[in-house]
């Protein structure tokens, strides 16, 4: 039995495993247009926001998981890898509407408990924090109701690797992508 657990454990890390390759992929082929929130980054940046959170205020998070649908954007998921981008605004000085995106998170606590993290978010800071509104259930009962998550005075938790290699006006060039597939067949 515990053999059965054990290998259940290995599938579920390597899952969240792959999960947080395909965030890191992703996060490179989301344009942030204009004005626009990056999905990717609302999704890590509230995962690992939300994670401390709970945590900081005395839960025992197993794990959690979110995805983010950006006005106008795919849907994605964070894994909590700590990649971010820039927050931005939409509309003129005239009339302060703000981009939003929509973040649904799940997960678990040690304790086998269910997690929620919900909301909707106007600016998210280079992975340092998310502001909105956000509500977090830990098996139904409200937790925390947050309209900013994270620091945002801290400094960024990552910072630009490199400079764009290409004009705007360039095409984009072909990328390598990485998959990774697991068979398990049960013995």
């Amino acid at each position: 039995m515990r053999a059965l657990i054990r290998v259940r454990h290995r599938r579920a890390l390597a899952a969240i495993a792959a999960a947080g390759a395909v965030v890191v992929s992703l996060a490179a082929c989301e344009p942030a247009a204009g004005d626009a929130l990056s999905s990717v980054a609302v999704a890590v940046t509230t995962d690992k926001t939300g994670t401390s959170t709970l945590e900081r205020i005395g839960f025992d998070v197993r794990w959690l998981s979110c995805t983010a649908k950006a006005e106008g954007s795919a849907k994605a998921t964070g894994t909590g890898t700590g990649t971010g981008t820039r927050s931005r605004t939409a509309g003129s000085s005239a009339s302060p509407a703000r981009a939003a995106a929509t973040v649904d998170c799940q997960g678990e606590t040690d304790s086998g408990e269910d997690i929620t993290l919900k909301g909707k978010v106007t600016e998210e800071r280079l992975g340092r924090c998310v502001r909105g509104e956000l509500i977090s259930r830990i098996a139904g009962k409200v937790v925390f109701e947050a309209t900013v998550l994270g620091d945002c005075d801290a400094a960024p938790t990552r910072t630009p690797t490199r400079k764009p290699t290409r004009t705007p006006n360039e095409p984009p060039r072909p990328t390598v992508t990485v998959t990774v597939t697991e068979t398990v067949t049960p013995s």
